[in-house]
């Protein structure tokens, strides 16, 4: 799906960590790492608790303007994107970035996780090595745990290859079994994700009890011109802020009867995460202000229950406030 015109090499993993950590085995101590800023806390954990030991470093940028700045440095050997970014849906301009990552001689991975193959296509934006979290919008189901890699490069390939026999990081049968299933349906669930999320959106922004909302398919999002370029559609994640900072926050979600509390995202149905608290809190607190994030930040993961309940749920909780 990510490769229909081109030969391109896949990898399944038992989780998408596992595939995340194989490509931080391809680097040696004294290498260097340039990630965006705004990213997923358990690769922030991975870079800077785990792979750190090993002596990699990683800087954190915001990678604005679609630019590296003056980040690169002589050891640097990989630009790590996501796009949309997880919690604050920044979206990054992978095609400028990869040209200008190539110049230096960077290899660049694009966690396309939030979009999946449906939405984008990062190898025809110049990535290199293109992640998902298959536990998430291509499982679709809440029911299974998995990662996979793609990679149109042969070289890259067979390392890849080497270090996923040589650790183990392998998947269950019948975990591939519940991925396929969920491919099949990839494209009907995304559709409604999507149209479901925009409208919410769009209702969301002019509730008085929200404070900020972002959403790519918002014309008041930063980086809505990038998204519409890059992306064919804007995906099923909304984030924002209510009024009440972090309590408001817990007030609106324990409010909610729709919406399930849980760590994850992608499913059929909606869930609801509270980054300061769960997905993001190893992250240290100053690195989480500096991205944008606040203890009053919720991210919900729109499912594919009818919208109209999904609004209704959202107003019965936002009235609570």
């Amino acid at each position: 799906m990510e490769s229909p015109h081109q030969e391109a090499f896949g990898f399944c993993f038992g989780s998408g960590m596992a595939a995340i950590t194989t490509i931080s085995q391809m680097l040696k101590q004294g290498d260097h790492v340039i990630a965006c800023d705004d990213l997923y806390g358990g690769t922030v954990r991975l870079f800077d608790q785990i792979a750190s030991r090993f002596g990699i470093e990683t800087s954190y940028s915001p990678l604005k303007n679609g630019s590296l700045g003056d980040i690169v440095r002589d050891n640097s050997k990989i630009l790590w994107l996501e796009s949309p970014t997880n919690p604050l849906l920044n979206v990054h301009d992978i095609k400028s970035l990869a040209a200008e990552a190539k110049k230096h001689g960077l290899m660049v991975v694009v966690d396309s996780t939030f979009a999946t193959p449906i939405l984008q296509r990062p190898f025809d934006l110049g990535a290199d090595i293109i992640v998902h979290s298959t536990t998430k919008y291509i499982g679709g189901h809440s029911d299974v745990i998995g990662g996979c890699l793609i990679t149109q490069s042969k070289d890259i390939a067979e390392k890849i290859s080497f270090l996923q026999n040589a650790v183990g990081a392998v998947p269950a049968p019948m975990d591939c079994f519940l991925i396929l299933r969920g491919l099949r349906t990839l494209a009907l669930r995304m559709n409604r994700h999507c149209e479901s999320a925009q409208a919410l959106a769009e209702r969301l922004q002019e509730h008085e009890n929200v404070t900020q909302l972002f959403y790519p398919g918002l014309k008041s999002h930063p980086n809505h011109e990038i998204a519409k370029q890059q992306m064919n559609a804007f995906g099923g994640m909304i984030s924002l802020e209510v009024k009440g900072g972090e309590q408001g926050a817990r007030k609106f979600a324990s409010e909610l009867k729709l919406f399930a509390t849980a760590e994850s995202l992608g499913g059929i149905e909606s869930l609801i995460n509270h980054p300061w608290t769960m997905t993001h809190a190893a992250i240290p607190e100053k690195q989480r202000y500096d991205a944008g994030m606040t203890p009053g930040l919720i991210r919900l993961s729109v499912g594919i229950e009818d919208m109209e309940d999904l609004w209704q749920d959202l107003v019965n909780a936002l009235a609570t406030l």
